[in-house]
């Protein structure tokens, strides 16, 4: 199967973040089961999703990860001009949600394992493909906790998020949290006999806001943009009735860290202006929804390097969003940014890839085999 071939398989499974991804993890098991692969597929605590991860060469000899998500983001938008979970093709274009972000690694890599099979690798090239990154991140943790049991300390790992196939060795860290108020309802003619968890959590809100401008008299890191963290709050709920007193308000708010900065640490003032508000009679509920630290590979790593020659392309020093790979570095794996597509096409109606794109990712694929091989 080419990778266009495969990259249909992959689309039609609805993995949406969140939702069990049983059926495309056994899909990809068995493609690659069928190339004498050995794969090994780990649970993760929800009980019905997976990460997989297989091997390509002795996995006790140091070697390189390719990694990559299975999920995707919905795709409830009305403007698809076609089936989100059908490929469809028009030209080079490829369509269908999850092609750029991020099927199309996957079917790249894919595509090359028969002719990594073929070779003798004297370093393994491993696939590490995890649940629920869209959610932050959340399945690769349990797949790394294992991953002393499942090859020799790697020399470096390859995220295939989509970068135009450059290189890119630094992003942000994110950490988001909800935080729930619970007050006490009633009659609004009476608000002396209830206890308003809107008017409370505008209070939280307030410190939200001061925290988020205050990040932005730095520290700096100029390779990002903008060149400070930031913070901001994305939805609030609360409220039943306009006459109604409210006892329930929930606020979910995410920080975006520069190199050097624990995004939790940005939101921890938040969370404890909501615990402040137990002296005031609200119950406080704080949820952690998802962290994972920037990224900051050196241009001298060996990682780095290597990247350019097999792209020929110098890396990019930095971006915006955030990755898996972050999560590789906090691990003691050199980790790297490098995959087809343009981010730009992410999270949007009728995303699509270029089959050259597929065709210039599995070509370095390829080529990193062929160093591993030397």
């Amino acid at each position: 199967m080419d990778a266009a071939d495969i990259l249909k398989e992959l689309v039609g499974f609805r993995s949406v973040v969140g939702t069990a991804n049983g059926a495309i993890v056994d899909w990809i098991a068995r493609y690659l089961g069928s190339l004498g692969i050995a794969v090994h597929v780990r649970p993760g605590p929800e009980g019905d999703r997976s990460n997989l991860f297989a091997s390509i060469g002795s996995a006790d000899k140091r070697g390189y990860i390719l990694s990559g998500h299975m999920d995707v983001v919905s795709a409830t938008e009305a403007d698809w001009t076609g089936n989100p979970f059908v490929l469809n093709t028009d030209g080079d274009r490829l369509y269908g949600r999850g092609t750029t972000d991020m099927k199309g690694f996957l079917a790249a890599a894919l595509a090359a394992a028969p002719l990594l099979v073929s070779k003798s690798l004297a370093r393994p090239i491993h696939l590490a493909f995890s649940y629920d990154e869209e959610a932050g991140c959340r399945g690769v943790p349990h797949l790394l906790a294992v991953l002393a049991d499942l090859c020799a300390p790697p020399l470096g790992a390859i995220i295939g998020e989509p970068s135009g196939m450059q290189a890119i060795l630094a992003h942000k860290g994110k950490a988001a949290a909800r935080v729930t108020l619970r007050g006490r309802a009633g009659h609004s003619s009476r608000p002396d006999l209830g206890l308003n968890a809107v008017h409370g959590m505008a209070e939280v809100l307030q410190v939200a806001m001061s925290a988020a401008r205050d990040l932005e008299n730095g520290p700096f890191d100029t390779l990002f943009a903008p060149p400070y963290s930031s913070l901001q709050v994305g939805i609030i709920r609360g409220g039943q009735a306009v006459n109604v007193i409210p006892d329930f308000c929930a606020m979910e708010i995410e920080a975006r860290a520069i190199s050097g900065v624990d995004p939790a640490s940005l939101i921890e003032p938040i969370r404890e202006a909501a615990e402040a508000m137990k002296t005031r009679g609200f119950g406080i509920d704080w949820q952690m929804l998802s962290a994972y630290p920037a990224l900051s590979l050196s241009p001298a790593a060996p990682l780095a390097r290597l990247l350019a020659d097999l792209t020929d392309k110098e890396p990019l020093a930095a971006v915006s969003y955030g990755t898996e790979a972050g999560l590789y570095q906090r691990a003691g794996i050199d980790a790297i940014i490098c995959g087809p597509g343009d981010i730009a096409r992410a999270h949007k109606p009728d995303e699509f890839i270029l089959t050259s794109e597929l065709a210039a990712c599995q070509a370095m694929i390829e080529a990193l085999a062929d160093r591993c091989s030397a």
